[in-house]
């Protein structure tokens, strides 16, 4: 790692100017899958890239996707100053055609044909087909369990995880398996198959990744900053409490019923934010048997209500000591005689407060406090109806992942 800071959690947004565009039509999932998870995307080259006093400054025509806390991927330097290739997070965004990131490099000006992308997040694509992928983590440490994604349908996608694969189209240990959920899980895009761009958040690590899609946008053009409720899914490996590793920790959350389109997306099932319905993993933490069905629960606060609507703690600010308080999650066995927390979901924050949402609002960071001190918190909206309305609606909490990592 190149960077004088830890870059190992990325986030993307569909706000970044130059981001994949998210719509209710087939194969739009797996662009935007390609692009954060494997490729990166808006690449420029650079008019320079200059250190004075350990700030680098990179300068470029036009517009870029980086904004502040993001990560990017600088390549092509030569000479003295090469340390600057690699991964680099963005401090500052002076003006449309320059950003800043801390450096231990000599002062000077970069040489060669230097150009700047935002950084993926390392994973693999071992298979693809038509509007299908198989997306995998690249780090050696992860489980190495196989999520398959069809893109096919225009408002839905169906996910499945696999122990293994050796084809796009074949797999050992799906979760969830096959009798029990026909055709895996359900991300919903859009209430209605049409090109309308939709809002979403996709953030990660190389073992991790959450995505927040707003599916209600695609029947609402032009209120892009309202209907941004959403529910916040993804797969990836957790973080183990088993002693001894936990080979099979790796979820999936999605949507794990069939109903009409517009359900698809209803943000309070099936999610790493909510315990209501189950996110599944691969086998349960003995290692034996198939697909094991867990819930998603705080550690402090009500389990099924929404996050920034929980009462556990009064409202936000408490009016004792003005704090915005905060839970880690962790998955149980979603069977209630089992309540044993088993791993802990990475990054994602629950707040056990109500009122929350106005004064932190969708996309906003969020300095955190006590122990949590020294991250930034991307906050997401999230609550009981998929066409909730921000600006009218009482139904809208807030979620919080940490952006600054590392998770673990």
């Amino acid at each position: 790692m190149t960077s004088v800071v830890d870059t190992s959690v990325k986030y993307f947004s569909s706000q970044m100017s130059g981001a994949p565009v998210l719509s209710g039509t087939a194969g739009s999932i797996i662009a935007l899958l390609d692009a954060c998870l494997k490729d990166g995307f808006d690449i420029k080259t650079l008019a320079s890239l200059t250190v004075a006093g350990g700030v680098a400054t990179a300068t470029y025509t036009g517009s870029h996707s980086a904004v502040v806390e993001s990560v990017v991927q600088i390549a092509g330097v030569t000479g003295e100053l090469d340390v600057l290739n690699g991964e680099q997070k963005i401090t500052a965004k002076p003006g449309a055609g320059s950003v800043r990131f801390a450096t231990s490099a000599p002062d000077g000006t970069a040489a060669g044909t230097v150009t700047m992308k935002m950084a993926p997040l390392g994973w693999l694509k071992p298979f693809s087909g038509p509007n299908l992928g198989a997306y995998k983590s690249g780090d050696p440490a992860s489980t190495g369990m196989f999520l398959r994604v069809d893109d096919t349908n225009a408002a839905t996608t169906r996910v499945v995880g696999y122990e293994s694969m050796t084809d796009i189209s074949s797999g050992v240990g799906a979760f969830p398996r096959n009798e029990v959920v026909v055709n895996g899980g359900a991300w919903g895009k859009s209430p209605v198959a049409n090109s309308n761009p939709v809002g979403w958040v996709l953030i990660g690590d190389g073992r991790m990744f959450y995505l927040h899609i707003s599916a209600y946008m695609g029947s609402a053009v032009g209120t892009y900053d309202r209907y941004t409720v959403g529910a916040v899914r993804g797969f990836g490996d957790m973080i183990a409490l088993k002693p001894s590793g936990d080979a099979f920790a790796c979820a999936l959350s999605a949507f794990f019923n069939d109903p009409a389109p517009q359900w698809l997306s209803y943000p309070q099932y099936s999610t790493f934010d909510n315990a209501s319905q189950s996110v599944y993993t691969a086998r349960n933490h003995s290692g034996l048997g198939t697909a094991y069905a867990m819930a998603s629960y705080p550690y402090t606060g009500q389990p099924s209500t929404v996050s920034g609507m929980d009462g556990t703690f009064g409202a936000f600010p408490s009016r004792i000591d003005g704090k915005l308080r905060l839970s880690p999650r962790y998955l149980r066995s979603f069977d209630t005689l089992q309540p044993e927390p088993r791993c802990e979901v990475p990054g994602l924050l629950t707040i056990p407060q109500n009122f929350v949402y106005g004064q932190i609002s969708h996309r906003d960071i969020v300095p955190a406090t006590g122990e949590y001190a020294g991250r930034k918190l991307l906050a997401l909206t999230v609550g009981n109806g998929y066409s909730s309305d921000p600006t009218t609606s009482n139904n809208t909490g807030v979620t919080l992942i940490d952006i600054t990592g590392p998770w673990r």
